[in-house]
C-alpha cells in the first residue's frame, strides 16, 4: 500500500514537502515513483528512486527544483517541492512498479498506486 500526503495550497515560489508512506512490501525491493495529473492534462512521471541499484530520475519541468529521498526506516519516500509554480498544481501519486528489484532507468510497469494529494499553486 502506497499512501501520498502533505499537499496543500502554496504561493507561486513556496515549498512543499510530500511523503509517501509505503507499507505491505519490503521497500527495498521496488522503485518508488512519483507522478502527476494536472487538471485536463495526462499522467506525467515526476520523479523516481531506488534502493535496489541507488538510482534517482527526476522529470526536466522540475530539475533543479523538486528533490527526491527515502527515509529507510520510516518506510518512507519524500518530493522536497521547492519554487513551486503555477503549473506544477496537480494531484500527487506515489507508486511502485510490479517489477522487484528493479532501477528507475528499466523498463516498468507501474501497477501499485495509492491514493493522491492535491498540490494548488497560486500566482
Amino acid at each position: 500500500q502506497l499512501q501520498a500526503s502533505g499537499g496543500g495550497l502554496v504561493q507561486a515560489g513556496g515549498s512543499l514537502r510530500l511523503s509517501c508512506a509505503v507499507s505491505g512490501f519490503s521497500f527495498d525491493d521496488y522503485a518508488i515513483g512519483w507522478f502527476r495529473r494536472a487538471p485536463g492534462r495526462v499522467l506525467e512521471g515526476v520523479s523516481c528512486t531506488s534502493l535496489s541499484d541507488g538510482s534517482t530520475w527526476v522529470a526536466d519541468s522540475v530539475k533543479g527544483r523538486f528533490t527526491i529521498s527515502s527515509d529507510n526506516a520510516e518506510n518512507t519516500v519524500y518530493l522536497q517541492m521547492n519554487n513551486l509554480k503555477p503549473e506544477d498544481t496537480a494531484v500527487y501519486y506515489c507508486a511502485a512498479p510490479r517489477e522487484t528489484g528493479a532501477g528507475c532507468y528499466s523498463t516498468l510497469t507501474w501497477g501499485y498506486r495509492g491514493r493522491g494529494t492535491l498540490v494548488t499553486v497560486s500566482s
